[in-house]
């Protein structure tokens, strides 16, 4: 808890002994005030931290002035005081704080290399996407598949008389999924021989770190830290944000009563695999998207593909529309106001999703007492190549960073945050992040967009290929999408590649390494790609630009 410590007299400060960040003992003299009848020096009566100083010398202040803020570090438990809260001082030589997919991936690899490692994770190791984002929600997108299936099991020559969505059983083998993964990650840490504590990580100083646990206060002095608190939901500021209908996508991941109607205010990533995941599950369902595209960053072709599957879907698509009040009926219900080319429009619904991005996760974690740097924007943590702050010893990695916010990201940036702890000189390179977005049909791609590539003025080529054209995509029934391939014209090495279609984000890996390799998109068509498989997109739309696709004709 944070304490005020008050001046005792009226004076003027004569002189400040200690510093934002500084550990202060029960008794210790923390500034000394100049009154009539001499210097009154003001102690601290509790141990803590010093979390800010409301003063500086010279300042003339009153009996009662705040001249300084402490964190306790409480002695006993302040529910049940006759409980000792115990407190332990331990060392080590990295001190992660998150265990999401960039700090439990550092907290291995640091381990394996030979480092003694502390890991403070407040909630469940996996953080956001093994919890409650990446892992979770395809665990529903799958659910949505295989009752897809049903629906359309006559044209594979199968009669299905009854189906239905039962969410209880949906949310249920979700939750499995989950288990068995954070179980898998616990094993890890202990056969990695990695102190795991379950509390509230703090940063002191460059070299402390505080973890706060139910019973207990552990200080830590590390000689490195690490930084990967992750991210948390941005909320819309308009009237109504408040209302029980708003989910955000962690809520709606327990959500065992289907809404007939949904309204998703954000059409990017997380709101249109919501979309796509409810739409399947028969629920009628409402995107309102800012921006005049759903899923923005993409080129038109692909947004297109995806447009038009929505539509086929029957997810009702507002672009270029702007949430102004969510308001609550009298039935339990609530209606979304928004307004598009100036015109005020309502949507009633039962449930509403705010899915409008995500901002980096730095509340209590005390960076500014070790003086830690942000992004000129000031929504994350600024860090080098090397994923190294201003502070030499003090490393970020993931979404606190604020730089690409994926999981993968986040684990491979986190492996160079402890290669260079270690000695080693690694840097990260972002020139060939595949990215995937589970809608249906999927969506991956990785390196430059076609836009991208024109705004820097690269002369380009570009080949598709069209999943109706593929043999193993029509036996699986869904021929919707293409995949799309960019390369230089002037080093024919691949830049960039788009896929829209069944199995894409499996496909993308293949694609990523041709680009972090500078592969030719020549020796890709000299490559031998097995059949019948959906890879074979990958060979087809390569050879669009090596003298023209062999199974498609324009």
């Amino acid at each position: 808890m944070i304490i005020e410590v008050k001046s005792p007299k009226l004076g003027v400060v004569c002189k400040i002994k200690i510093k934002v960040g500084d550990k202060v003992e029960v008794g210790q003299e923390l500034m000394t005030i100049e009154t009539k009848k001499g210097n009154a020096a003001v102690k601290a009566q509790s141990l803590g931290v010093v979390e800010s100083i409301e003063v500086k010398e010279g300042d003339e202040v009153k009996a009662s002035d705040v001249l300084l803020k402490i964190t306790q570090f409480i002695e006993k438990d302040i529910i049940n005081p006759e409980v000792e809260v115990e407190k332990e001082t331990i060392k080590s030589d990295i001190t992660i704080i998150g265990g999401g997919p960039g700090g439990y991936v550092a907290a291995i690899k640091a381990a394996k290399m030979g480092a003694n490692v502390v890991l403070i994770e407040k909630e469940h190791l996996g953080g956001t996407c093994l919890n409650c984002g990446c892992i979770p929600t395809k665990a529903l997108v799958r659910s949505a598949e295989v009752y897809d299936s049903f629906k359309e099991a006559h044209d594979f020559g199968l009669s299905v008389k009854e189906y239905n969505v039962d969410m209880d059983k949906v949310i249920n083998r979700k939750n499995s999924v989950i288990s068995k993964l954070v179980e898998g990650i616990q094993y890890l840490m202990e056969k990695n021989q990695i102190k795991v504590i379950t509390g509230n990580g703090k940063i002191l100083n460059k070299n402390i770190v505080i973890a706060e646990t139910k019973n207990k206060i552990i200080e830590i002095d590390s000689k490195n830290i690490i930084i990967s608190t992750g991210s948390e939901t941005v909320y819309l500021p308009i009237p109504g944000v408040n209302s029980k209908c708003v989910l955000t996508s962690k809520e709606i991941l327990d959500l065992k009563n289907l809404p007939k109607k949904l309204a998703v205010i954000g059409g990017g990533v997380i709101g249109m695999e919501f979309a796509f995941i409810y739409a399947s599950f028969g629920v009628e369902v409402f995107v309102v998207e800012y921006l005049d595209n759903i899923l923005q960053m993409l080129d038109q072709d692909v947004i297109d593909e995806i447009n038009s599957a929505a539509e086929k879907k029957g997810i009702k698509l507002f672009t270029g529309s702007r949430v102004e009040e969510i308001i609550d009926t009298e039935d339990g219900r609530c209606v979304v106001r928004f307004t598009k080319e100036g015109e005020s429009k309502y949507i009633s619904v039962d449930k509403v999703l705010m899915s409008v991005g995500r901002k980096p996760y730095l509340e209590g974690l005390g960076i500014e007492n070790a003086n830690i740097e942000l992004n000129d924007n000031k929504k994350g943590i600024k860090v080098n190549s090397k994923m190294q702050t201003n502070i030499d010893n003090i490393y970020a990695v993931g979404d606190v960073t604020n730089i690409i916010q994926l999981a993968h990201v986040a684990s491979h940036q986190g492996i160079v945050a402890v290669e260079n702890i270690m000695g080693y000189d690694a840097e990260m390179d972002y020139s060939a992040v595949p990215s995937a977005i589970f809608t249906h049909p999927e969506i991956a791609a990785v390196g430059l967009t076609e836009k991208e590539a024109k705004s820097k003025g690269i002369n380009i080529e570009v080949g598709k290929f069209p999943y109706a054209a593929n043999g193993k995509a029509l036996t699986m029934g869904d021929d919707r999408g293409f995949i799309k391939v960019i390369k230089n014209a002037d080093s024919n090495k691949i830049i960039g590649v788009a896929i829209v279609g069944i199995n894409s984000a499996d496909l993308i890996s293949s694609l990523t390494i041709a680009i972090k390799n500078g592969l030719t998109t020549k020796q890709i068509a000299e490559t031998i790609f097995a059949h019948p498989t959906t890879a074979e997109v990958i060979h087809e739309g390569i050879l669009s630009l090596e003298g023209g696709a062999l199974h498609f004709a324009e």
